[in-house]
């Protein structure tokens, strides 16, 4: 697979362009995300993604536990205001990964972009590295595509632009899968097959069930939907530091 090559945002005629370019296999990887600056908001959903405040999904498989939580937190990244997605991992009830994940939704198309991630990795209960820590518009780094408001079949986009540091792709392979977990049983789930150059031969499948989100996560599936309400006033997080 050849390494996808990019170029900075431009901005034209009150229009934000990111231009990727790359190619691998037989197609073409989407090109280009046009977002207009006042379409973003940090609130919202679409069919198979919630940015909703105190929404919560739990998967676990084997010893493994994700518990993934929409705060009551935005955070402006590379000018945009962001909503602020928790991630934690454990593994045998050791704490292994916190990750706190920026996203915004378009108000005219519902599709998701990704700005990027502040991670803790863990070891033995303690703080040991930031890998795969980064933020749209701080070294090089560019937002993606985390989850198109309407699904095609075949579609191949950028989820994430930090070279070096987290180039992951998705290309959508079917949306019409059922799929079984203890939370229950899920029709018309959307898969999608992510990739990155940074590691090569590895593929991972990732399945989202409309209204829910994502159920599956390759060994890990969905064991608890959860709704919480979160503060009255709505943190926000300092741009380019965050509150940790």
């Amino acid at each position: 697979m050849r390494r996808a090559l990019w170029l900075p945002l431009i901005v034209a005629a009150g229009v934000v362009v990111l231009t990727l370019g790359a190619c691998t296999g037989s197609g073409a990887w989407t090109t280009a995300f046009m977002v207009e600056p006042d379409e973003l908001a940090s609130t919202g959903r679409n069919p198979y993604f919630i940015l909703e405040p105190g929404y919560s999904l739990v998967l676990e498989g084997g010893n493994a536990r994700l518990t993934i939580t929409v705060l009551n937190e935005v955070k402006k990244i590379d000018g945009v205001e962001t909503r602020v997605v928790e991630e934690r991992e454990t593994k045998g009830g050791q704490l292994v990964e916190v990750a706190r994940n920026y996203f915004a939704i378009s108000k005219r198309t519902n599709d998701v972009f990704y700005f990027g991630e502040d991670v803790d990795m863990y070891k033995d209960g303690r703080l040991v590295s930031h890998d795969g820590t980064w933020l749209s518009g701080v070294n090089g780094g560019k937002f993606g595509l985390m989850m198109p408001g309407r699904a095609l079949l075949g579609a191949r986009y950028h989820q994430e632009v930090a070279p070096t540091v987290a180039m992951d792709r998705a290309t959508i392979v079917s949306v019409s899968e059922t799929v079984k977990t203890p939370a229950g049983e899920f029709t018309n789930c959307l898969k999608v097959e992510e990739t990155t150059p940074l590691q090569r031969f590895t593929t991972e499948y990732k399945h989202y069930a409309p209204g829910i989100g994502l159920v599956q996560d390759g060994s890990l599936k969905l064991v608890k939907v959860g709704r919480a309400d979160g503060p009255k006033k709505e943190r926000v997080a300092r741009e380019g530091g965050g509150q940790r």
